[in-house]
């Protein structure tokens, strides 16, 4: 159906894509998300000074204290290496001590998590304006791409909102609640489901991009009740006392407790955390990683930015190992590519360039930006 200024369509994508970006902390980190290796100081050294004085911060530095050594020049325990700690008990379903029950040892795990997420938000108010120039040049030299992202925060979103309708619609790739015509999900149906039928102005012609969020995202909100995912965009807060998501109403900014709209269920965090052992069979997270091996596929071209491929990831490194093929192009850019990064990523495949450059350098060389996106 259509009239003189409107009409619907559909949002289909190309066979095949040309570029396939790889999005990991390094794109994040210039805005002020700190790196996986800063994340455990700043909630043992009180430089957030909510987090000591909060009941979730006090039980997660209690036990980062009896149960790791580190000193004053810094040289904490790897975040990866906490995780894995409690990973090992919670798994052979086994207590620590008295003191540190297998029940309490999970309640520590999830404290944790919500402590990564509220370290990571509290560094993503501004949007990011690197972002900003990474988007202007998809749109303007090629907008059939698609991002996998391994990072939690919505900075890479948040810098797509000049272009939504106009130029497109970002895809996650995931059946949230918010595309549910039930009455109690009514307010959060503002969210457009790229992949039914939309209603455009006639002169528009919009495009659908996947962002793959294949470690989760800050503004995903899942109710293990009902086992569905709430999309909150702007909505990313969380009370360090009560383990409570926090929203705000509109235009008055009045502050309240987030529970799932259909059962009242508790919202749990929806980010993987970083740890040796991954848990890939979560009922969102599964479907992501196979959408991922679909966009490796289809892609012409593959561009790693920001991202070592860490030994704690080897799932990406399966990923990429099971679905890229000897024709495909993997181009790296890292602002340091060392020896061991060189290997790790020439162990996927040998056709593969490196480039020593920053998100900054990357994005705001329009040029090198140009070559990048002409497949």
């Amino acid at each position: 159906m259509s009239s003189n200024n409107q009409k619907e369509i559909f949002l289909t994508y190309p066979a095949k894509r040309d570029v396939l970006f790889v999005l990991g902390a390094g794109t994040s980190h210039p805005d002020g998300v700190p790196l996986q290796r800063d994340i455990l100081p700043l909630i043992m050294n009180g430089s957030v000074e909510e987090i000591p004085d909060s009941e979730i911060g006090k039980e997660v530095i209690e036990f980062v204290n009896e149960n790791f050594e580190f000193d004053e020049a810094n040289n904490y325990p790897r975040l990866e290496a906490v995780f894995g700690f409690l990973d090992y008990f919670i798994l052979q379903n086994e207590s620590l001590s008295a003191k540190y029950s297998n029940e309490k040892l999970r309640k520590i795990k999830e404290y944790l998590i919500k402590l990564l997420h509220f370290i990571v938000d509290y560094r993503t108010e501004k949007k990011s304006k690197y972002y900003r120039l990474f988007w202007e040049s998809i749109a303007e030299f090629n907008p059939n791409i698609s991002i996998v992202t391994l990072n939690y925060d919505t900075l890479l979103e948040q810098a797509f909102d000049f272009l939504f309708e106009k130029f497109g619609y970002i895809d996650y790739a995931i059946n949230f609640m918010n595309y549910e015509k039930n009455e109690k999900l009514k307010p959060f149906n503002f969210w457009i489901d790229p992949r039914k039928p939309l209603s455009v102005k006639a002169n528009l012609h919009p495009v659908a991009i996947k962002i793959l969020k294949l470690h989760g995202s800050l503004n995903w909100k899942y109710c293990n009740c009902c086992n569905q995912t709430l999309l909150t965009p702007w909505d990313r807060k969380i009370d360090l006392n009560k383990g409570k998501f926090l929203g705000y109403t509109y235009p008055d900014n009045i502050e309240y407790e987030y529970s799932c709209p259909i059962d009242g269920t508790d919202f749990e965090t929806l980010i993987m955390p970083p740890s040796y052992y991954k848990e890939l069979t979560h009922s969102v997270i599964l479907p992501l990683m196979a959408e991922a091996g679909k966009e490796i596929r289809a892609s012409k071209r593959i561009v790693v930015i920001g991202y070592s491929l860490s030994d704690a990831d080897i799932h990406i490194k399966a990923l990429f190992q099971k679905h890229i093929s000897s024709s495909q192009e993997l181009i790296v850019i890292n602002r340091k590519n060392t020896p061991q990064i060189k290997l790790r990523y020439s162990s996927i495949t040998r056709k593969v360039k490196f480039y020593e450059k920053t998100f900054q350098e990357t994005v705001t060389d329009k040029y090198f930006m140009k070559k990048l996106l002409s497949v």
